[in-house]
């Protein structure tokens, strides 16, 4: 889901930008016939974009804070454990490298054109926002993988949740968990969540939670 919103931020983001580098600069429009300064209401213009990027990093924001939440309600879990050391390191350098581009589009808005304040601001906050988050959890222990007696929930700056109701069949490999459920959906989390020392008990909480007359469970050690 995270990539997923990253993707649709960036294809939000880059007209946002071609559009104050047009304004900016001043830049010619032909198809319109006119000055890039001319085009009407450029204020309500970057003030809808900044509303749309806002919508859509306040979807993930709320998304993976109540992730965040949920998982650490330790009382409710079977089994808790935080994410792999090496898992850590992979949230750390993509988290810092999205407030970092978020901070640089911030700048690079208004560099070009003061116009672009609204859009700026919303780049700054997400920003900032990502960093709040990458500390809290990282100090507090709260990026963690969980199972309760009606699904698995994985929380880092990715969330992920696994029901066991209609599952059919868990497939464990090298890379991943994979659970698929009637009508071929299929949903996974990265086995790089789980730290060794705990693997053996996940899975076997896991088959203490499904009926393994019914869900079939396969494991590729290779």
């Amino acid at each position: 889901m995270n990539s997923f919103i990253n993707v649709i931020l960036l294809l939000v983001s880059l007209p946002t930008f071609l559009l104050a580098i047009f304004v900016g600069f001043d830049l010619p429009i032909e198809s319109l016939r006119m000055q890039a300064s001319e085009i009407p209401n450029l204020p309500i213009i970057f003030l809808v974009l900044a509303a749309i990027l806002c919508v859509l990093s306040l979807r993930r924001t709320l998304r993976r804070w109540s992730g965040l939440y949920l998982v650490n309600q330790r009382s409710k879990y079977v089994f808790n454990a935080e994410i792999k050391l090496e898992r850590k390191k992979r949230v750390v350098v993509y988290t810092v490298l999205e407030s970092v581009i978020l901070a640089y589009l911030g700048y690079a808005y208004t560099a070009i054109t003061p116009l672009a304040i609204a859009p700026s601001i919303v780049m700054y906050v997400f920003s900032l926002e990502g960093m709040i988050f990458l500390v809290y959890g990282l100090l507090g222990k709260k990026f963690r993988i969980g199972i309760t007696t009606k699904a698995v929930l994985v929380a880092d700056r990715e969330v992920f949740v696994m029901y066991f109701s209609g599952l059919n069949e868990i497939c464990i490999s090298q890379q991943s968990v994979y659970f698929t459920y009637a009508g071929n959906l299929q949903l996974n989390f990265p086995t790089e969540c789980l730290d060794s020392g705990n693997k053996i008990e996940f899975f076997e909480n896991i088959k203490s939670q499904i009926d393994q007359d019914r869900v079939l469970l396969r494991i590729y050690e290779g």
